[in-house]
């Protein structure tokens, strides 16, 4: 029930008040002081206004000394009992529903986590549905995810739609070196959430990166006040969300972190306290694409644009990567001076994203054919061999220390990659090396971080995945890396190290019989990198065409 917003603000900052309504009665006597004082010393004979002028100037003195004193003493007490104890203010500026205003449709890229979102909405606008059977408001949600995934964007969407004032922190606010700065603040910051509570009929604490100060707690060891202080801001906190159960003031706190749960303390994470879970994860395919049509409808963007292409693009990306890329995008447009986002211009701001600007690097004629058959020799083996993958990009103009880079990727997301998915990835490293022996009847060293890659994923086949052609079974990785290594045997390395030699030398075999065979697909994609220095996904598909050859690839954009 709401309350008397005087009385609420009274009890929120009275101590404000008091210290305002002395300092004005202060005020006002010595004025009256001057008043009277100036009509008598006017009146006084010469020899005694002399001696009061050598008084007051001794009194002025001692005067401007308490003056500093008080001063001193009103900082002081500002910042420890007003002022959100220390050197810091929590929550100064009050964000009501108004300046939030993130309407629920405009929350896009979680449809799944909004589903359980809107139930707290519905509780927190009409709590007679949860009375009528006897249960309680959730107090607590924690909210789990990469960052950029939209944390804070649905937290004000929540308080948007329930219409309640928003209170945001930050974790690192409540972090000090001082003992009890931590907990003054929290005990600051729960104080406001109660009063708005009280006048508004209810109030969202929002804490955004609460793994700064919700880290376990930890013992004492003796170097300052920075742990102590760590402890008790904790346990004030606790303190706090069970004070939330004693009186139903319609208060819900909302947390945002980008650790695993596992890694906050423990206590904070019981039930009682965060009820609720949602973990925000990075979209899927529809949900990107839903993301590139919300922010393309904020721009010029051309009718022309294929969302459903760029969606697969950008895979792995979270809404705030999308977001970039169209903003980027536009800047490229403005660049160039057009009016409109064009599917190029899209296709540009991805490679900043991904790969970075253009580095400034000049290859000679020489090292522009040696990187157009390296690369080729990527494109084709992963078009041709690659069980998911689809060639969406490949290039010979350097980025970001590479000179050039082919660019594959699933359409959706996969998260059980089989022993084809391990084989293809080797073969498409490989081919690079296979190309280049092909071609120049040697190799350079730009093979070595396609051999580092192809090493590794072997490495893990037959060490981690049993996949090895001696069957041996078991994840051996586990024990070369502790203090159990002893367990495996000199023997039992050798064999595991040979299966990884199998494994590359068969895959560079079966590559080095494709290339050779498709010689002539090899020179044309070479000749028309040299020639563009730049092939984008149509054009690539273009090329196999002209040679009536079909993708392996099952995800096919």
């Amino acid at each position: 029930m709401k309350k008397n917003k005087l009385s609420v603000l009274f009890k929120l900052y009275w101590v404000k008040i008091a210290i305002i309504a002395g300092l004005s009665s202060i005020l006002l006597i010595l004025i009256l002081m001057i008043y009277f004082g100036s009509k008598s010393f006017l009146g006084m004979e010469s020899f005694s206004k002399n001696q009061l002028m050598a008084q007051m100037s001794i009194y002025l003195v001692i005067f401007m000394l308490g003056g500093v004193v008080q001063a001193f003493i009103f900082a002081f007490v500002n910042m420890y009992f007003v002022a959100g104890g220390g050197f810091a203010k929590i929550g100064q500026e009050r964000i009501k529903t108004a300046k939030v205003n993130v309407k629920w449709n405009e929350v896009i890229g979680m449809d799944q986590v909004k589903k359980e979102a809107w139930e707290l909405v519905e509780l927190l606008k009409d709590r007679r549905m949860l009375k009528a059977i006897g249960g309680k408001i959730i107090k607590g949600t924690m909210l789990v995810g990469p960052p950029g995934c939209g944390k804070t964007y649905l937290a004000k969407a929540i308080a948007t739609e329930a219409g309640l004032p928003f209170l945001s922190a930050v974790g690192s606010e409540f972090v000090g070196i001082f003992i009890g700065v931590g907990s003054q603040r929290i005990r600051t910051l729960f104080k406001e959430a109660r009063a708005l509570a009280d006048i508004e009929g209810g109030c969202i604490i929002f804490i955004d990166e609460i793994d700064s100060f919700a880290r376990p707690r930890m013992a004492d060891k003796g170097f300052g006040g920075g742990t102590m202080d760590h402890n008790a801001t904790i346990n004030q906190f606790l303190t706090e969300l069970d004070g939330l159960r004693q009186k139903e003031n319609n208060i819900v706190v909302i947390a945002a972190t980008n650790v695993p749960e596992e890694e906050l303390d423990p206590a904070i994470m019981r039930a009682g306290r965060f009820d609720r879970k949602l973990y925000v994860g990075r979209p899927n395919l529809k949900e990107r694409k839903d993301l590139f049509e919300f922010y393309l409808s904020k721009i010029k963007a051309d009718t022309a644009i294929n969302t459903k292409i760029l969606s697969q693009k950008a895979l792995w990306f979270s809404p705030s990567d999308i977001e970039n890329m169209v903003r980027e995008a536009a800047i490229v447009a403005l660049r160039n001076k057009r009016e409109t986002v064009s599917m190029k211009d899209l296709s540009e701001s991805y490679d900043r994203v991904i790969f970075g600007l253009r580095s400034n690097v000049q290859l000679s004629e020489k090292e522009k054919i040696w990187v157009a058959y390296h690369e080729a020799g990527h494109a084709i083996i992963s078009y041709l061999t690659h069980p998911t993958d689809d060639v969406i990009k490949a290039t010979i103009i350097p980025h970001r220390g590479s000179l050039g880079f082919v660019a594959h990727h699933p359409a959706e997301e996969i998260n059980i990659h089989s022993k084809e998915y391990w084989l293809a990835t080797i073969k498409v490293c490989l081919a690079s090396y296979a190309a280049e022996q092909i071609k120049f009847g040697t190799t350079g060293s730009g093979v070595a971080g396609d051999f580092q890659t192809a090493m590794h994923c072997a490495h893990d086949m037959v060490w981690r995945f049993g996949m090895g052609r001696s069957g041996k079974i078991g994840d051996f990785y586990a024990f070369s890396n502790s203090s159990t290594s002893s367990f495996l045997s000199e023997e039992m390395k050798t064999t595991l190290n040979n299966d990884v030699q199998e494994i590359l030398n068969s895959c560079l075999k079966e590559v080095t019989g494709i290339l050779s065979e498709k010689r002539e697909l090899l020179e044309y994609f070479a000749q028309e990198l040299i020639k563009k220095e730049e092939l984008e996904y149509d054009e690539i598909e273009s090329i196999f065409n002209k040679f009536d050859l079909k993708p392996l690839s099952r995800g096919k954009i």
